[in-house]
């Protein structure tokens, strides 16, 4: 029976290695208009136009998408699929306005495409952006079943571009809420099934709740509560809890220590995944978002207006501070990672 995401067949610190060989190359950089303004290695990155900054990402849905077709059900993976970008372009403080997506099928199947398209149509009124085109290829000799990515396009003035530089020890961490599982770790989730010998339709534990649906519920877009933060509050870093989980809050700013000390509770569908596989805290908490799936730093005079301007979409609290020391503590587990 499997116990780590990277048994699962999804390795963190070898994936990050082949990221940095891949960056590696990328050497170039346009100069001019248009040129870059942030590093890669945000969660979005930025080039410069004018007073104005363009934000763009890309992520797909991963192997939700599995889960999706043992449910028959697709109408929600479209959600998913615009959530883990736009999700990632407010992280710089900048808002999503447009989005193009792909998908690379095997075979044709237009009411997968239907389904589909009805998820990413509610996506993009969630999260406010217009959907303006998009691919579908046909690839039999490459692709199993079908793939579905997004890319966002974002604005944000200059001035007003967060990315984690002004962080300072004594700011507080304000954590968001998950709506569940998200589209991350579902590989090591599904192997955690397959070796209980349980399927979709089995209940979570005592709960009167099927896998399937507990694990398809959409991720959280968190675009317009965080979009009213930002202009009522003063806010130094944002960070889209994903794969990786806790070591996410590392992207921001090294040098400072992030410390989690009153963490919002994990949903019951990750204590049970971590009963079925006898998994290790730490490897919960470095492969699924555990509860919190958006986290805001900021000035400790400003939690209660980040908070007022949170809710009611979104349950969120000062889960910890900024510290001295490197990485980010789970204090309550005393878990602790040195960077991402």
């Amino acid at each position: 029976m499997v116990k780590t995401y990277a048994e699962a067949g999804v390795d963190q610190d070898e994936k990050g290695a082949h990221i940095a060989a891949l960056v590696h190359q990328l050497a170039f950089r346009r100069r001019g208009l248009g040129r870059p303004i942030t590093k890669i290695g945000h969660f979005a990155g930025l080039v410069e136009l004018g007073p104005y900054a363009l934000g763009l990402c890309t992520d797909s849905v991963g192997t939700k998408l599995l889960v999706a077709n043992e449910m028959r059900k697709w109408d929600t993976i479209g959600i998913d699929c615009v959530a883990m970008n736009v999700n990632d372009m407010v992280c710089i403080g900048a808002e999503p306005l447009a989005f193009v997506d792909y998908v690379a099928i095997e075979s044709y199947d237009r009411e997968v495409m239907r389904q589909i398209g009805i998820g990413l149509n509610r996506g993009a009124s969630m999260a406010n952006v217009s959907i303006v085109g998009g691919e579908v290829a046909v690839l039999s000799e490459i692709v199993r079943g079908f793939d579905l990515v997004g890319t966002c396009f974002g604005v944000v003035k200059k001035r007003d571009i967060v990315d984690g530089r002004e962080i300072r020890i004594g700011d507080v961490i304000v954590g968001l809420a998950s709506t569940g599982i998200h589209a991350n770790g579902l590989t090591f989730a599904r192997r955690l099934l397959q070796d209980a010998n349980l399927t979709v339709f089995d209940k979570v534990g005592a709960t009167s709740q099927p896998w399937g649906p507990t694990l398809l519920e959409p991720t959280a877009i968190y675009v317009r509560p965080v979009l009213r933060a930002l202009r009522r509050a003063t806010i130094h870093g944002l960070a889209h809890i994903t794969g990786g989980g806790l070591r996410n809050l590392a992207r921001l700013k090294s040098g400072v220590q992030f410390r989690i000390t009153d963490p919002l509770p994990p949903q019951p569908l990750f204590r049970e995944l971590q009963i079925l596989g006898g998994v290790e805290d730490r490897e919960m908490y470095q492969t699924f978002n555990m509860g919190m799936g958006f986290a805001i730093v900021c000035p400790e005079g400003d939690a209660k207006d980040v908070i007022r301007a949170l809710r009611p979409a979104v349950k969120a609290k000062v889960v910890g501070t900024v510290a001295k020391g490197p990485g980010v503590v789970h204090e309550p587990l005393g878990l602790s990672w040195e960077s991402y």
